[in-house]
């Protein structure tokens, strides 16, 4: 596989994911875009910018997450095996379970505070 400049064993877990989705490397369009942004005249004058485009669904990725363009390449295909988890999985996907288990605990912080400002107002009004 391609040389990102990240650890062999993040390489080897996304070559794992990228063949347990069957994504290959042919199916992938890649362009470099110049980035934007914070990063001065760097980022300004190179094409960091990493442009993926799926084929057989036709799944857009653009990521700038770092100055480098080879850590770009490793995140957009990361993002893109994300991309079509959730697409292929849909509620059994590990984002869709992250976004459940998020939601929960904002609707029990919801419920604790309802209860704690109904408190409130009875204390208040047992006070007048």
């Amino acid at each position: 596989m391609i040389d990102f400049g990240v650890t062999e064993r993040k390489l080897a877990e996304l070559e794992q994911r990228m063949d347990r989705l069957g994504l290959s490397e042919t199916d992938i369009e890649e362009t470099f875009v110049r980035s934007r942004g914070a990063g001065g005249q760097k980022v300004n004058k190179s094409s960091t910018c990493v442009h993926l485009r799926y084929m057989p669904s036709g799944l857009i990725v653009k990521i700038q997450k770092s100055r480098s363009q080879g850590l770009n390449r490793y995140y957009a295909r990361k993002r893109l095996c994300e991309l079509l988890e959730n697409e292929l999985l849909g509620k059994e996907s590990s984002e869709a379970k992250r976004l459940t288990k998020i939601r929960k605990q904002k609707d029990r912080r919801r419920r604790r505070t309802r209860g704690r400002n109904a408190q409130e107002a009875q204390r208040e009004a047992g006070e007048t």
